[in-house]
C-alpha cells in the first residue's frame, strides 16, 4: 500500500514538475500591443506562434504549374493547390501593412498573412481576409487569392510572455564630458 501512495506522489510531483516547464502562451491584443508600443524592430524580434491549424486552397488553373511549397490534391475532378499552416507554426513580424495590422511570415522570403484586433474578439489579434463568409474566407497569399477553411476564421496569434517578460536590458549612466580633458 505504501508503494502504491509513493507511485502516486511521484506521478503528481512529475506532472507538476512538468507543466511548470511548459510555455506561458498568451494571444497577441490590440491592448497588449499599446501598452508596450513595440517598435517595428521589436515587435521583429517576438516570436509568434498560431493558435490554430490555417489551410489555405485554391484551384488551379489549367496548364498552370505550382512552384511554391503547396500540395496539390484533386478535390470534385479539379486539381487544388493547398498549403496548410499547423497551429504552433512559429513566424516572424517582417512589416506592418496598415496602422495595427502586421505581416507575419511562417516561412522564408515575403509570403505572409495578415492579422490585426478583431473588436469581437476583445483586439485580439486575428487572421484577417479581404472577405469572411461563415468559417471561410478569401486570402491573399504569395500574391495570390485563397480560400481558407476549417479553423482559419477563429486563428490567432500567440506570443510567450514568460520569454518576452524575461528581455533584459543593458543600462549604463553616462557621466558627461567636460572641455579640455
Amino acid at each position: 500500500m505504501k508503494n502504491y501512495a509513493l507511485l502516486i506522489l511521484i506521478g503528481l510531483m512529475t506532472s507538476l514538475g512538468l507543466s511548470s516547464c511548459s510555455n506561458n502562451m498568451s494571444v497577441f491584443s490590440k491592448t497588449l500591443y499599446e501598452e508596450n508600443n513595440w517598435s517595428d524592430s521589436e515587435l521583429s524580434n517576438i516570436q509568434f506562434y498560431l493558435s490554430e491549424d490555417i489551410i489555405l486552397r485554391r484551384s488551379l488553373e489549367k496548364g498552370e504549374t505550382v512552384i511554391s511549397s503547396g500540395k496539390i490534391k484533386i478535390i470534385n475532378g479539379q486539381k487544388v493547390e493547398e498549403i496548410i499552416f499547423e497551429r504552433g507554426t512559429p513566424g516572424v513580424f517582417i512589416k506592418r501593412k496598415k496602422d495595427n495590422h502586421f505581416a507575419v511570415s511562417f516561412e522564408d522570403g515575403d509570403k505572409h498573412l495578415v492579422f490585426g484586433p478583431n473588436n469581437s474578439s476583445d483586439g485580439k489579434y486575428a487572421l484577417l481576409a479581404i472577405k469572411w463568409k461563415g468559417r471561410k474566407g478569401i486570402i491573399t497569399y504569395d500574391d495570390k487569392k485563397w480560400k481558407t477553411y476549417n479553423n482559419g476564421h477563429v486563428a490567432k496569434l500567440l506570443i510567450d510572455l514568460k520569454k518576452i517578460n524575461q528581455v533584459s536590458v543593458k543600462k549604463r549612466k553616462v557621466g558627461g564630458r567636460k572641455v579640455g580633458n
